[in-house]
């Protein structure tokens, strides 16, 4: 038995496989978000307790052959050196370094951050909130051993193991070029003197075996971390061939791809993941659109979520003419361009619109939205998909006709977790006495495919889309600098 654990922004789960892939049991936890305004925090406790109650439950008095921990990612977590918070953990969310973020962006050191590592700066990662605190509050960094991302934490409660995977220590100082943290982005950001704080990089997986604090657990059970949860994802997904993606439709767009070398040269927007091969990367392009744009659509048109797939049958290709922009986020767009003034919108309306229109229209929008991040990730094989939204198999229908191509539905539950276990595996098997069939693993649960006249359809509605942005992006900006 193998127990992969996902460590969410907003939930614990866990899931027992066998040997063979399939979901023994599985067990999930919410866990709360705090703060105000732009500060959000997570109470460390409150995670760790819940990483090892959902582990317990899905143990079930059994000791597992290896547990797997996957995890957010980004976010700022002090610890001292048993692992004991310093303070409440700073989330990905938080924008409290917002304006570090943006006085970097306009004197040039975001962009030779990207040149140096591959990835954009935002105010969630860890590199803008240690900034922060070392400004705003140095005490707290001085408390600490390490700062951590979420899934290191709970390894260093589980097993005292005290390091970190080439996927969390990418953003943002990693030096992709010689798998370690470069000392000069580090000093762009003024917390050269806080590189001590930083966990030692684990060249595979963290490794480490359970003590005996650990409630459910057998001492010595080995427990590995890693990668975070988008590239645990896409190996769950089977997704590990340079050219082949995975498309996450959930909340928000997570669109990766899987290349062989970092876009130094190109304009900065995303991320590059690193991966266990140095010639394998995530290109990463988690887009601030998704299915939070459908809710909206429904929740304005007073639409059922069961009501979809008649809503979408009753409104043709195109919606009659109804076209929209998905970006409903009030911090904007951050890939495949980044623009905090993007705002959403309905063109071609007239009194013949019905809301079957209006919601079609958001949902052709969002498929184009993935599209055009695929497309700049690089996207030129095969293509899985996962997350709530491939709940709806008319909407994925319509993904597909967008996309092109067919979509290889993830296999369930959990694609993170499954992607924690095979990795670790992957990467500790011979160790352990332990191999397992990937193919099976992730042999995906369905594969719908596109309809070829739905194809040719949305080739030209695509174009019209790509004229539409840039056309609101000239708007965006015209608007920004004359107000």
């Amino acid at each position: 038995m193998f127990i992969g654990l996902d460590m969410g922004t907003s939930v614990a789960k866990a899931v027992a496989f066998g040997e063979d892939g399939e979901a023994l049991r599985e067990k999930s936890t919410p866990i709360s978000l705090a703060g105000q305004g732009s500060q959000v925090e997570q109470d460390v406790e409150e995670v760790v307790r819940a990483a090892t109650g959902v582990l317990a439950e899905v143990a079930d008095g059994r000791t597992p052959d290896l547990v797997a921990v996957t995890g957010q990612g980004d976010g700022l977590w002090l610890v001292d050196a048993q692992g004991w918070p310093v303070r409440p953990a700073l989330s990905w969310m938080d924008g409290r370094a917002g304006d570090l973020v943006e006085g970097w962006m306009a004197d040039g050191t975001a962009e030779e951050m990207y040149r140096r590592t591959g990835n954009v700066l935002f105010p969630g990662s860890p590199g803008p909130l240690l900034a922060w605190l070392d400004r705003n509050e140095p005490k707290s960094l001085d408390l600490a051993s390490t700062a951590a991302a979420c899934k290191d934490v709970v390894q260093l409660r589980l097993t005292g193991e005290r390091a970190t995977d080439l996927s969390d220590a990418s953003v943002p100082f990693l030096d992709p070029r010689t798998r370690t943290y470069d000392q000069g982005a580090l000093d762009a950001l003024g917390v050269g003197h806080r590189a001590g704080l930083l966990p030692p990089i684990s060249g595979s997986l963290p490794l480490g075996q359970t003590h005996g604090r650990v409630p459910g657990l057998a001492p010595g059970t080995p427990v590995t971390s890693g990668p975070y949860d988008l590239p645990a994802c896409a190996i769950g997904a089977g997704v590990t061939e340079p050219g082949d993606g995975l498309l996450t439709v959930g909340t928000t767009l997570a669109c990766q791809v899987v290349v062989e070398h970092v876009a130094f040269d190109e304009d900065p927007v995303g991320f590059h993941l690193a991966l266990a091969r140095p010639d394998r990367h995530m290109r990463a392009l988690p887009a601030m659109t998704g299915t939070v744009a459908l809710e909206w659509a429904l929740d304005m048109t007073g639409t059922s979520h069961d009501q979809l797939a008649g809503i979408l049958a009753e409104s043709p290709r195109g919606a009659r003419g109804v076209a929209a922009l998905p970006y409903l986020s009030p911090s904007g767009e951050r890939v495949p361009f980044v623009d905090p003034a993007a705002r959403a919108e309905f063109t071609g309306i007239d009194l013949r619109a019905s809301r079957a229109d209006l919601v079609r229209a958001m949902c052709e929008a969002v498929a184009f939205a993935a599209r055009h991040c695929l497309d700049a990730a690089g996207l030129t094989g095969a293509l899985a998909v996962c997350g709530g939204g491939t709940r709806s198999l008319a909407w994925l229908r319509l993904f597909a006709d967008v996309l092109g191509r067919p979509l290889r539905v993830a296999r369930g539950p959990e694609p993170g977790a499954r992607g924690a276990v095979l990795a670790g595996i992957a990467a500790h098997g011979k160790a352990l006495g332990h191999e397992l069939d990937a193919a099976a693993w992730t042999a995906p649960d369905a594969v719908v495919d596109p309809d070829p006249e739905g194809v040719t359809f949305y080739e030209q509605a695509y174009a019209d889309y790509e004229f539409r942005v840039a056309s609101a992006r000239a708007r965006w900006h015209g608007t920004r600098h004359s107000g």
